[in-house]
């Protein structure tokens, strides 16, 4: 047995990375984040996911340029109304990019671990990125990652599992995502980084889809040579897809590995300022 070697992630070298999300990676999930509909005007292949959504664009005006990562803590948005967020437990992976022209040309693995894509649920919301990114610790990912770059099904990611609890303000921690096993993606591995690297190429969006250009984003923020992309979130158990964060919830994800002791772990308290 070989333990995964671990990296600590730089801060300061994350405020340069570009950042996207795949959606529909993992079946079932739409349907139980409510979000299937916004897809009605998506076509994809089989199992293939829906497509993709930036989080950040470094140096871009607006939301997205804002930078959403914290190890420790989600702040609440402001908002004189209720706001329903959900923990998304998935894994992080960051990856090198090699760029030919305005075009990236390949991606290359080389860490990955526990990540929160925290978000929203606005039904009305007309781009996933609006349910993303609301400022400062909208975003979570683990201080440390395994170091690994070979994703192949039977390589050293083969026994890693995610799974994500809750820790209620009460002190009771629940389960609330399902104990996945990373090969249970609908896409991972070199199936899913050449679908990456076509829909960067390919898609566009419309006004009718929740999709945006991200290739075109990542070229705006000036060719970034790094990535961390959140693969997607794993299926709810029955609380966690009907229970949303309040504040001073802790949220727990974890990608551990079933063949030693080493994980890679991020826990966030909830807080309003």
């Amino acid at each position: 047995m070989t333990e995964l070697n671990v990296i600590d992630l730089n801060d300061h070298d994350l405020q340069s990375w570009f950042g996207f999300g795949v959606a529909g990676n993992f079946a079932g999930h739409l349907e139980q984040a409510g979000e299937a509909a916004d897809f009605v005007n998506v076509s994809s292949e089989g199992e293939a996911p829906k497509g993709i959504f930036p989080w950040y664009a470094p140096g871009a005006d607006g939301f997205l340029g804002e930078f959403p990562l914290s190890h420790d803590r989600i702040l609440l948005p402001q908002s004189d109304t209720p706001l329903n967020l959900q923990i998304e437990p998935e894994v992080g992976l960051a990856c090198r990019v090699v760029w030919h022209g305005d075009t990236v040309a390949r991606l290359e693995p080389f860490a990955l671990g526990a990540f929160n894509d925290c978000s929203i649920r606005r039904p009305n919301a007309l781009k996933i990125s609006h349910k993303k990114n609301w400022g400062r610790a909208s975003k979570g990912v683990a201080a440390r990652f395994f170091e690994v770059s070979d994703l192949t099904p039977d390589g050293p990611t083969s026994t890693l599992r995610l799974l994500a609890n809750l820790r209620s303000s009460d002190g009771q921690e629940h389960a609330y995502g399902v104990d996945s096993p990373l090969l249970g993606y609908s896409y991972y591995g070199e199936v899913l980084l050449d679908w990456v690297v076509e829909r960067l190429a390919n898609q566009k969006g419309s006004p009718d889809t929740p999709l945006e250009d991200v290739g075109a984003l990542m070229v705006a923020s000036g060719h970034p040579e790094h990535l961390l992309i959140g693969i997607g979130a794993t299926r709810y158990t029955e609380l966690g897809e009907t229970t949303f964060l309040q504040p001073g919830d802790e949220a727990i994800v974890r990608v551990y590995d079933t063949d030693g002791e080493a994980y890679s772990e991020l826990r966030q308290t909830v807080s309003a300022e």
